[in-house]
């Protein structure tokens, strides 16, 4: 068993976080995770009010004893979502932890610690998780450049970004973006991290609630089938190359583009039909560079099995050879 300051503060088995999907991150993959020893969040804006939320979270206590949590991402748009109102939710319910993501979260930190809600961040940056440190959050998630969906613009990989992370922060921190095995949570462990998080990979498993071809898609596809779109916007995510993303792109090619013009291609709602209906060539669909390390569809628990088995292994056979070879021979 590995235990790090974040199996301590989510009080799980294993250091491993299920962050907020959406559209994807519903009671069934939630539960999954926390069933098998991690961290799952249900994404709240996945639902059109604060009530809808309230009955996925009874929905996902009907399928699991353990505590879960909930993302909540604050985004810019014209008719914010009310927050405050899904905070309360959350507290109403029993909720204890809440991952947080997007902008500055500070205006609803006071709310939501009153609920004695632990919080983690999600941040692109050194310097946006030291804010997160600084407002009060307990922990944060690092993006790093690999990562699916929006990985900021600073385009550091997690390689760099996770140490400078890990060197600069108090709280404990978790590290996203190109992570899909135990490999993977070895060298996340070794570059400071306290855990990883993992959001392409629990996308193709059995739980996640998606159309099969989205999850054959993950599989057959590889590191390389990741486009950037957005960047001109000063936005930029990380998607799964499509005809709808080469579009994207194009319209982008031409200067001055707007959200207006690309929102046909990138609407949440024409993204949710995609996973719902399986055509891959219509929508968008946020996926990292991790890709090229799925082979496979497992159940939730039998990919965390695997992971935790691996990382063991990788520390006894790798780590633990070269110690031995170091000192010499045992005697005694």
């Amino acid at each position: 068993m590995i235990k790090t300051r974040i199996t301590e503060l989510f009080n799980i088995e294993r250091p491993i976080l299920q962050g907020g999907l959406m559209w994807i991150s519903l009671a069934e993959l939630t539960s999954a995770v926390v069933n098998a020893g991690g961290m799952g969040f249900i994404t709240a804006l996945t639902f059109p009010d604060p009530e809808s939320l309230r009955t996925e979270i009874r929905r996902c206590r009907e399928m699991t004893s353990r505590d879960f949590g909930i993302n909540l991402t604050f985004l810019p748009t014209l008719r914010p979502p009310d927050y405050s109102s899904f905070i309360q939710v959350c507290i109403d319910e029993g909720i204890k932890f809440i991952e947080t993501a997007g902008y500055n979260p500070e205006a609803y930190i006071d709310h939501i610690k009153s609920g004695g809600i632990t919080v983690i961040h999600k941040c692109t940056s050194v310097r946006h998780a030291l804010k997160a440190q600084e407002i009060g959050c307990d922990a944060v998630t690092i993006d790093g450049f690999e990562a699916a969906g929006h990985p900021g613009e600073d385009d550091v990989t997690s390689l760099v970004l996770v140490p400078l992370a890990s060197d600069a922060l108090r709280v404990p921190v978790v590290a996203s973006g190109g992570f899909a095995d135990g490999r993977g949570l070895v060298a996340a462990l070794g570059l400071g991290a306290d855990g990883i998080n993992m959001g392409t990979r629990f996308a193709a498993t059995k739980e996640a609630p998606v159309h099969e071809n989205i999850k054959k898609t993950l599989v057959e596809h590889s590191e390389l089938d990741t486009s950037l779109i957005m960047r001109t916007l000063g936005n930029t995510e990380r998607v799964l190359r499509n005809p709808s993303v080469e579009k994207v792109l194009e319209i982008e090619g031409r200067g001055n583009a707007t959200i207006e013009d690309i929102i046909p291609y990138v609407s949440g709602l024409v993204g949710k039909a995609m996973l719902e209906e399986g055509d891959v060539r219509r929508g968008i669909l946020s996926a990292g560079q991790s890709m090229g390390l799925i082979h496979d569809i497992p159940s939730c628990r039998e990919l965390m099995d695997r992971i935790m088995a691996q990382a063991e292994e990788v520390i006894r056979e790798k780590f633990l050879q070269v110690l031995t070879s170091e000192r010499g021979p045992e005697t005694g």
